[in-house]
């Protein structure tokens, strides 16, 4: 079966061979684009397995030694994200998948971070699933590590490949050549302006303004770019093959000698390069620069519902809820949302004991066509064309889909975007999440149609707020040093950064 991928320059979703029927979709597959560009299902799934490859490690790796790729894999199911997953100390991403869903594979599809082995794909094959899509770099079996033999390829470039390397690409062209799902490479150009729009808003973001707000002095420009260029090192040396004549060895070893031919192999590579950008974007808009997500209020009488997850994978699970966030169909605000929960499955896993609940973005209901509602916001005086009443926010989504119950007593953790609103939070109690990630820059508004006063109000969830490091905040008041924050917090804290300033003492914050 020949692997395809897509260049035509089309809406997103329309030609890709999986789309889903609007009946069966948990989110409407827009024909008309809204006001910023979206990133088409196929490529959010991509990016959503390339960052699952990064997914913070538990114990470190000798990943050098190894000639054995970690990889991320995105299980889909009638158009909902049924799991997230990654290779771990034992586990390669597509085996942890097996575990996990078992016969409920049958007719997902599969978006792998690489081709992945051959031990993986008999098994996936087996389950019956319909498609499988992997991002066209180094597989999982890797053909650039532990350098033993040499292949050429019909363009007469040298490839350094192990004996492993060989027979595990023969055994999945067998296997591909043999099975019944459609395994190919999906990647689809990136709508007009996109790499700008999620430049733009990442820079823009709740996590950047509150930043900003407590740091006027902050160059939010600098540091946004400074950030996105540092994950655009990483990520393009980690998801890009170094050299056109490497990678198209790569392509030939594979059996996609068909990419290698002009223009479509720069198309490739440019669209890998593409979407590698805003990977880095999305995750420069919630920069790690002695922030991050501490509980509200440290000295809290509530009791803490277990252990709640390092600074590293709360980052991680926020950008994910980011990259949803590039797929909603709110003209205006993008919302993404994605729960963890914390199981008992062991740690040989890439996510540890964590097991995806759900995920979801704002859209209107399933099912209907996009422009079909009103999209006006509170600015437009007439209430009857806004859009609050129609759209379905991305908490509701990500509960009302969620891939499995929430267990009573389970530490459950939510990851959004942006403050929820009075109409989320009674539902995020009801569904039994005991800890909230996120901004709370709404925090205390009413805007009339949608008011945010009830977040401040939930006293049985612990809240953990994107905020600065409190260990590097001993010189502010006490009540800001043990986390709190909120408007009192924040006015505390522009105080005393007044009087430092008028002292002419003021210096540049630095870990302690």
């Amino acid at each position: 079966m020949d692997d395809s991928i897509k260049w035509n320059r089309v809406e997103p979703d329309q030609s890709d061979p999986c789309r889903e029927t609007r009946e069966s979709s948990t989110q409407t597959d827009s024909r008309k684009q809204g006001h910023g560009p979206r990133l088409s299902k196929v490529n959010l799934f991509t990016l959503l397995s390339l960052w699952m490859e990064l997914f913070p490690r538990e114990q470190p790796e000798d990943s050098e030694n190894s000639q054995i790729n970690r990889t991320g894999l995105v299980v889909i199911q009638e158009g909902k994200v049924l799991g997230l997953h990654c290779s771990g100390t034992e586990l390669h991403a597509g085996q942890a998948a097996i575990i996990q869903h078992g016969a409920n594979l049958a007719d997902c599809q599969l978006y792998f971070s690489r081709r992945p082995c051959a031990t993986c794909l008999k098994m996936i094959i087996n389950a019956g699933v319909s498609q499988i899509s992997f991002w066209p770099g180094d597989p999982e079996v890797s053909m650039l590590k532990s350098v033993s033999s040499t292949q050429t390829n019909a363009g007469g470039s040298s490839l350094a490949m192990t004996e492993e390397a060989v027979l595990d690409a023969v055994a999945v062209e067998k296997l591909k050549s043999n099975s019944r799902p459609h395994i190919c490479v999906l990647l689809q150009p990136l709508a007009p302006d996109l790499v700008q729009f999620v430049e733009e808003t990442s820079k823009e973001s709740d996590f950047m303004e509150r930043m900003t707000e407590d740091d006027p002095e902050l160059n939010k420009e600098e540091l946004f770019n400074r950030e996105r260029l540092r994950h655009l090192r990483e990520f393009s040396t980690h998801f890009l093959v170094g050299t056109s004549l490497q990678h198209k060895g790569i392509l030939v070893q594979m059996g996609l000698e068909n990419f290698c031919v002009e223009p479509y192999f720069s198309n490739l590579r440019n669209n890998m390069t593409e979407l590698v950008g805003v990977l880095a974007a999305v995750a420069a808009g919630v920069p790690q620069h002695h922030y991050g997500f501490y509980r509200e209020n440290l000295a809290s009488t509530v009791p803490v519902h277990g252990e709640n997850v390092s600074q590293e994978v709360a980052h991680h699970c926020m950008v994910q809820a980011r990259l949803l966030a590039y797929r909603t169909e709110d003209p205006k605000v993008g919302v993404g949302a994605v729960i963890w929960a914390r199981g008992q499955s062991t740690g040989c896993r890439g996510t540890g004991c964590l097991d995806l609940v759900g995920c979801g973005y704002n859209a209107y209901p399933a099912g209907s066509k996009y422009a079909e509602f009103p999209q006006m916001d509170n600015k437009q005086e007439d209430r009857q064309r806004r859009k609050y009443r129609y759209i379905i926010h991305a908490e509701q989504n990500a509960l009302t889909f969620r891939t499995r119950d929430i267990k009573p007593g389970e530490l459950t953790m939510l990851f959004v975007t942006k403050c929820p609103c009075d109409e989320c939070v009674p539902l995020i109690r009801g569904a039994g999440v005991t800890h909230i990630y996120t901004s709370d820059q709404d925090r205390d508004k009413d805007k009339g149609d949608i008011s945010y006063l009830r977040f401040g109000t939930l006293k049985d969830i612990d809240k953990f707020i994107w905020q600065r490091d409190p260990s590097i905040s001993s010189g502010l008041s006490s009540h800001l040093a043990n986390g709190c924050i909120g408007k009192r917090s924040r006015q505390a804290e522009q105080d005393y950064r007044n009087k430092k300033l008028c002292s002419k003492t003021r210096s540049s914050p630095t870990v302690s």
